[in-house]
């Protein structure tokens, strides 16, 4: 058994900290033993009801009555005890035990409750001594170990006083008012500790965009909204089912279900209740949430992992833009090693120019001649082999290394301009990709790729950057996309719109973004037999010509497709029909061969 016992940290009057203690009973009995009487005497705490609160170390002290001769002389003595100790009043007697020895019995009223300390001590120890000598001696002896028990005991009176706002302080979240994190750890570890396998889930729900309410709103309504989305949370969870906010918008719960057709069913519902406050509103601010859940096949397993695991699968609901509930699996695992390696192994590459520049080339309808290239990177690592972009691409974007992989690929285009004007060579623009990352991180990176392309003497409207079509429907970017295409055009490159129609496509982006080129995605493409088809292909080439908006077909494979762009007046196609992605030797001699055959 131990005794908890604390003291409180206070600056300018206000409680700051409090410093907690913990000693075990048997401690706290050695601790209160007197020492100075060769370790024969013997110490106990009672109240006075006779209640033993710390027991004495010696059997014969804590079975008192026994010990001692049966004479009136001793009753007498031990009434006179007895009444000081109702009286809560100090005492000293000496009896005669069993065994002819003298006993010295000390009373001491602590003043904490109605505790006293009671000293046992051989009579022999003081043989020789004065009654009064002996008696300061052990008032001064119990004195001394009192000095220390009262503030043990007081301590732990403060313990029992603050328990309450230590388990605010330790277990309770400053903000929702509701358990935290570590609330949370201790729980888990309760309810998995005898639980079998399959019993428990992990939920991981996260507010999508919560930010913009403490742009929009204020952090003061944020943090009721948090609070407000914690009480609806719990309100919906049943036995021995909890939840915690653990950091900033997110959410764990552990809720005592495992099939993941319920888990989805309840989390909907617990949603839908957070949003009733949108019932009556006319344009209502639903709060959407990405959800990720791990199913306890394990209960043995640590909770960080658990969360690591429920924290994988949200990821998906993120990265697939889904309010389904996604459940964990192995591959997961799996994914975030490769993920892993794969970055990893960047830096290296770069440095050893292991990205190459591909290019495929663009055909103008009118002259069969090229009009443009793209250039597409492809990874050649020399232990890996060749690495596709849709295994690197989406991680690059994740991490933002995509940025430092765009600039490292503009560079490279820029050598190989270079290099054919020292040629001779006849130029043509070429176009490269520009991530969002780029808008996001760092406005003003164009003055960066501005000062490569001077270095490299590239001409104006040689050079044009790709965006693809959801850049320009990211609400937080919008108007630094839109003044970035202006700077580019001063910069002297161009601008076109990639994957156009791969979306929901807006024909307001025409009106508000200032592009050079629309590139149509091949899915426009895939069915062109069609007359709604052709209707629909045919009157956005007409309208981008009104708009003096160049246009490109990508994707193109079929020489069908090939004649009914080249009836619409659709400016250059890009495609297999003419040529796949090509490295800058074969993309050269590509080059020289088409022109000759035109010749």
């Amino acid at each position: 058994t131990n005794l908890f016992y604390t003291n409180q940290i206070s600056n300018n009057g206000k409680t700051t900290g409090i410093l907690i203690g913990l000693r075990n009973k048997s401690r706290v009995q050695e601790l209160i033993r007197p020492k100075i009487f060769d370790g024969d005497a013997d110490s106990c705490i009672i109240n006075t009801q006779k209640e033993i609160i710390i027991l004495p170390q010696k059997e014969s002290n804590l079975r008192l009555g026994t010990y001692i001769k049966k004479n009136k002389d001793s009753e007498k003595k031990l009434n006179t005890l007895q009444k000081n100790i109702n009286a809560y009043s100090k005492c000293i007697i000496e009896v005669e035990r069993t065994n002819n020895e003298n006993l010295i019995i000390v009373y001491v009223p602590l003043h904490i409750n109605d505790w006293g300390l009671i000293t046992f001590l051989p009579a022999s120890n003081l043989r020789g001594q004065s009654a009064i000598y002996m008696k300061k001696t052990i008032y001064t002896t119990i004195g001394s170990v009192t000095i220390f028990l009262v503030l043990t005991i007081l301590s732990f009176l403060v313990y029992r006083k603050n328990k309450k706002m230590l388990q605010k302080v330790v277990f309770k979240d400053s903000i929702t008012l509701g358990l935290n994190e570590t609330a949370f750890r201790v729980l888990y570890h309760q309810v998995t500790k005898r639980t079998k396998p399959n019993t428990y889930t992990i939920v991981l729900m996260n507010i999508k965009n919560f930010k913009l309410i403490n742009e929009q709103f204020g952090t003061e309504h944020g943090d009721k909204t948090l609070k407000y989305i914690y009480t609806v949370i719990r309100k919906n969870l049943k036995k021995y089912e909890f939840t915690a906010r653990t950091e900033a918008d997110n959410f764990f719960l552990c809720l005592k279900e495992t099939d993941q057709k319920a888990i989805n069913e309840r989390l909907l519902a617990i949603v839908t209740e957070i949003n009733s406050f949108n019932a009556e509103k006319e344009n209502p601010f639903n709060i959407i949430f990405y959800k990720g859940a791990y199913i306890l096949d394990d209960p043995t397993i640590k909770l960080k992992i658990a969360q690591g695991y429920a924290s994988s699968a949200y990821r998906v609901a993120v990265e697939q833009n889904t309010e389904q509930c996604i459940f964990y699996d192995k591959s997961f695992t799996e994914k975030m090693h490769k993920e892993h390696e794969i970055t990893s192994l960047f830096e290296q590459s770069i440095k050893r120019q292991d990205f190459k520049v591909y290019l495929q080339p663009k055909i103008r309808l009118e002259d069969g001649r090229v009009g443009g290239a793209e250039a597409l990177v492809r990874w050649h690592h020399p232990e890996k082999g060749m690495i596709y972009p849709n295994d690197f691409i989406p991680i690059f974007e994740k991490n933002g290394k995509i940025c430092q992989l765009d600039q490292y690929m503009f560079t490279e285009v820029c050598k190989i301009i270079s290099e054919w004007q020292q040629q001779g060579r006849q130029l043509f623009p070429i176009s490269v990709n520009l991530s969002r990352q780029h808008f996001r991180i760092n406005p003003n990176f164009l003055d960066t790729f501005y000062e490569i392309a001077k270095e490299y003497n590239i001409p104006n409207n040689i050079i044009e950057f790709e965006l693809t079509e959801s850049i320009f429907f990211e609400t937080s970017i919008f108007n630094t996309v839109k003044e970035c295409i202006k700077k580019m055009h001063k910069l002297g490159f161009l601008c076109s719109l990639d994957d156009f129609g791969a979306g929901f496509s807006s024909l307001g982006l025409l009106k508000e973004f200032d592009i050079d080129t629309i590139k149509f995605d091949r899915q426009f493409f895939i069915d062109i037999s069609t007359k709604k088809a052709k209707e629909i292909i045919g009157s956005m080439i007409d309208l981008s010509l009104r708009l003096g908006i160049h246009t490109v077909a990508e994707g193109i494979e079929t020489n069908e497709q090939v004649h009914y762009l080249d009836s619409a007046k659709c400016d250059m196609i890009q495609g297999y029909v003419y040529s796949k992605p090509l490295c800058l030797d074969d993309f050269e001699q590509w080059i020289n061969q088409m022109k000759n055959n035109i010749e």
